[in-house]
């Protein structure tokens, strides 16, 4: 049986959340900065990361890249609509979404639209492309609705604990 998240977090401590906390801002601290700054050991923040990672609540460690010095200058949502809804049409977009590098998440949703789709795309004619190239085309796509980002004035916030 699947754990609620209220019965998954119940057993962290306030030094567990302070150590989340930290590696969300900085996830390459070791573990002797980790001990530091939370007046533990640097054995004893190893074991705690190394458990927090085991139960599956710190499931990765990446670096945030920019998307400007990339090349990546448009950055967009895209709702998206479906005509039919079988179990064969949302298994196939879900498959054409993980196949686009453009598309950097997905989501299904409740209310008018299906999906909510997050992209970076070099310019505006990128963006046309894979509306009009990839999305559009899809079978199942009923309509597509971007909005483009004007300024993110709060990318990817860390999760409140």
């Amino acid at each position: 049986m699947e754990a609620t998240s209220a019965q998954s977090t119940h057993h962290l401590d306030e030094t567990d959340r302070r150590l989340l906390a930290l590696i969300q801002g900085d996830a390459t601290l070791t573990a002797q900065a980790l001990g530091e700054r939370l007046n533990l050991s640097a054995s004893q923040a190893a074991r705690r990361r190394q458990r927090l990672e085991a139960e599956g609540i710190v499931r990765a460690t990446r670096a945030v890249l920019d998307p400007q010095r990339l090349g990546l200058g448009v950055e967009a949502f895209i709702q998206i609509v479906m005509a039919t809804h079988t179990e064969g049409n949302a298994r196939d977009f879900a498959a054409l979404t993980r196949r686009q590098p453009e598309i950097v998440g997905a989501w299904t949703l409740t209310g008018e639209a299906d999906y909510l789709l997050r992209v970076w795309c070099v310019d505006l004619a990128a963006l046309n492309r894979l509306v009009q190239g990839v999305l559009l085309p899809h079978p199942a796509v009923s309509r597509v609705q971007s909005q483009i980002v004007m300024d993110r004035i709060k990318p990817d916030a860390p999760l409140p604990l």
